[in-house]
């Protein structure tokens, strides 16, 4: 077995994408509570991003094998490469989705539901960027259905407030996967897969600029829908000034400064999440 090609396939040796899918999460537990969040909610919703993204990421490259090996930058990954095969990739996403499929039936009935939602999401996401230009808006609705789980996790209702950072959310992926994206968008023309980064290749900037400020607006009605306090607003400025870090530095043409600018959006779940917990405590 070869288990460093493994721990590659379900992309382990990159967490970021697990803070990304995890951090939304806890803002949900984090926002139906007013005060400290349960360790062990967190701990488990921490487990289940691990297993869920590597799961995500042995579908995708299961589905997109024949593309990856076009693509400079995933042309090495295990499947692609030829250092798995597809029954060993199947074998592995079994695993994963036995391990989540544990937690999931540990939590609420209304989790449950919204689980299965996310699950049916996460089946189609492969498959739209043969369809639209915008596979990476479906990304964000799905990815952050974390948010609404977590919410039920203790609540027995969706209101408002977690539709707010919800929706935000959403745009907030759209804008560092669009980030993403332009890592890739020669061999996207060439291969013929569509992407946010080439819908809009002739402002990129101005595109992702506009996205994140629709994301700071929300975040900040769902902040006063929350009743959350100025701690939270001074949290929510480090996060529009990081924004706007991506974008003044990004350069669109150079891998390695898109990838570092995506990479630090984890910082701004990890600053988020801050902010609404020290928001209710310090109240």
């Amino acid at each position: 077995m070869n288990f460093k090609a493994y721990i590659k396939l379900a992309r382990l040796h990159r967490p970021v994408g697990i803070w990304l899918l995890l951090f939304p999460a806890w803002w949900g537990i984090a926002l139906a509570r007013p005060v400290l969040p349960p360790a062990f909610l967190l701990f488990l919703f921490a487990c289940g991003a691990v297993l869920m993204r590597s799961a995500g990421c042995v579908y995708n490259d299961m589905i997109d094998k024949n593309f990856d090996r076009r693509v400079r930058r995933t042309a090495s990954r295990p499947l692609a490469a030829g250092k798995v095969s597809t029954k060993e990739a199947f074998g592995v996403l079994s695993f994963l989705l036995v391990g989540g499929a544990l937690i999931l039936f540990s939590l609420p009935g209304s989790v449950i539901l919204t689980g299965f939602v996310a699950l049916a999401l996460v089946l189609f996401y492969p498959w739209m960027k043969r369809l639209t230009y915008w596979p990476q808006l479906f990304l964000g609705i799905t990815y952050n259905m974390g948010i609404l789980m977590g919410w039920l996790s203790l609540e027995p209702q969706l209101t408002s407030v977690p539709f707010l950072f919800y929706g935000g959310a959403i745009l907030w992926t759209l804008g560092y996967d669009t980030i993403y994206a332009l890592q890739d968008r020669e061999d996207d023309l060439f291969i013929g897969v569509k992407s946010s980064a080439l819908a809009v290749s002739s402002a990129p900037k101005f595109f992702i600029s506009s996205i994140y400020t629709m994301t700071l607006i929300l975040w900040g009605l769902g902040g006063i829908t929350a009743h959350l306090n100025g701690v939270y607003w001074s949290f929510l400025g480090m996060i529009a000034l990081l924004l706007g870090w991506q974008v003044l530095s990004l350069k669109e043409n150079m891998p390695s400064n898109c990838q570092k600018r995506f990479e630090s959006n984890a910082s701004i779940g990890l600053l988020l999440f801050l902010g609404i917990v020290f928001s209710r405590v310090i109240d």
